[in-house]
């Protein structure tokens, strides 16, 4: 294998690679990328055994053709900090891959490609057509509250659901819920959970796209196909919480406020409130709502956000980081805030929408 590639074109695609790398090095093989050439492009994969993502790139030249696998750290660092512009020159020599630029040659060690693990999955037929920025979309607005190591494993990702022309995502920690819908021409039928690591890499992978999203989805598995990248992800084994349980309704009393000026009232309020519990205090009346937080030290903090309220005078807590990013993750001016009583949980949506929807448990006050 001999190959010459622009320091830019190998970079990115490292960089692409760099998040499915297992860190952990339970096997020394999942630290490397899987380095195939063949014809005029070059291919990236790395793995963790639970996803898989590859990419490609082009070649200014190519020698001849054969496949690796190395260091994607150090093959990264090493490539990353070569001048911009530069062409490199990458040569298998034995277990060595050389590589060569204007000034410098280095050599990285290798492990044979035949000990690379297959990600063997069976990723469905018939792939969803959507685009890419919409799929963007429904992952920003729901993945910030997914379960974080939490021992119900099924809480630690987004549970997807695909039903009737429409996809919906649901995420949930057991303390807020957030639930996005996006309508599909497709006819497919499927729900599952994505893992936690694997949604955070496919909103990296949506970031800069524009064009459509390929996604090929069973009960074990997906793939995400987008640009020149293809990532396979295995699903959380395990069932979702009935979440249609945990919206609440029926007859319920409403603060409609600005988002950017109530994050604002919210973030100085929250600085005197407890480090441990984040609680903040809500008291609605007819023209608005009394936002305070006390913390061990005495410390207060209150403050009177004028609002719209129709509905009965309530006294409700909250962690004021759920309502915060909810907030950062409202697209209107306005929303909504639904109250079905003092010791139940509220409903954020935007005016006149129920999608994004998002449900937060009170604290005891």
């Amino acid at each position: 294998m001999e190959i010459t590639v622009k320091k830019e074109d190998i970079v990115s695609a490292l960089n692409i690679t760099l998040g499915v790398v297992e860190k952990r090095q339970t096997l020394p093989i999942l630290a490397n990328v899987l380095f195939e050439v063949a014809e005029n492009s070059f291919k990236l994969t790395a793995t963790d055994l639970e996803s898989e993502v590859t990419t490609s790139g082009p070649l200014s030249n190519l020698e001849s053709s054969g496949k690796t696998t190395t260091s994607a750290k150090k093959l990264n660092e090493l490539c990353r900090l070569i001048p911009d512009g530069e062409e490199i020159n990458l040569s298998l020599n034995g277990d060595k891959l050389n590589i060569k630029t204007t000034h410098g040659k280095y050599s990285l060690s290798t492990l044979p490609s035949a000990e690379f693990p297959v990600f063997d999955i069976d990723s469905g037929d018939s792939p969803l057509i959507i685009p890419a920025k919409d799929l963007r979309e429904l992952i920003r607005n729901t993945s910030f509250a997914m379960g974080n190591q939490d021992w119900r494993h099924y809480l630690n990702g987004l549970y997807l659901s695909i039903s009737g022309g429409e996809i919906t995502a649901v995420t949930t920690d057991a303390h807020r819920l957030a639930v996005a819908n996006l309508s599909t021409q497709s006819d497919n039928s499927f729900s599952g959970i994505i893992p936690r690591k694997s949604i955070n890499e496919m909103a990296k992978f949506l970031s800069d796209e524009d064009g459509d999203a390929e996604l090929k989805i069973n009960e074990a598995s997906l793939e995400l196909a987008v640009g020149n990248l293809i990532f396979k992800s295995k699903l959380i084994d395990g069932k979702f919480p009935d979440y249609q349980q945990v919206i609440p309704s029926g007859e319920s009393s409403v603060l409609e406020i600005n988002v950017k000026d109530f994050s604002e009232t919210l973030s100085r309020v929250s600085v005197l409130s407890s480090e441990k519990y984040k609680g903040i205090r809500l008291i609605t009346s007819t023209d608005g709502v009394r936002i305070s937080a006390n913390n061990p030290e005495q410390e207060e903090a209150e403050e009177f956000f004028p609002a719209s309220y129709n509905g009965e005078e309530l006294d409700i807590a909250f962690n004021v980081t759920y309502l915060q990013e909810i907030m950062s993750h409202m697209q209107t001016d306005t929303c909504h805030i639904n109250f079905f009583g003092s010791d139940k949980s509220c409903l954020l949506t935007p005016p006149g929408s129920d999608s994004p929807k998002y449900v937060v448990m009170p604290l005891l006050i």
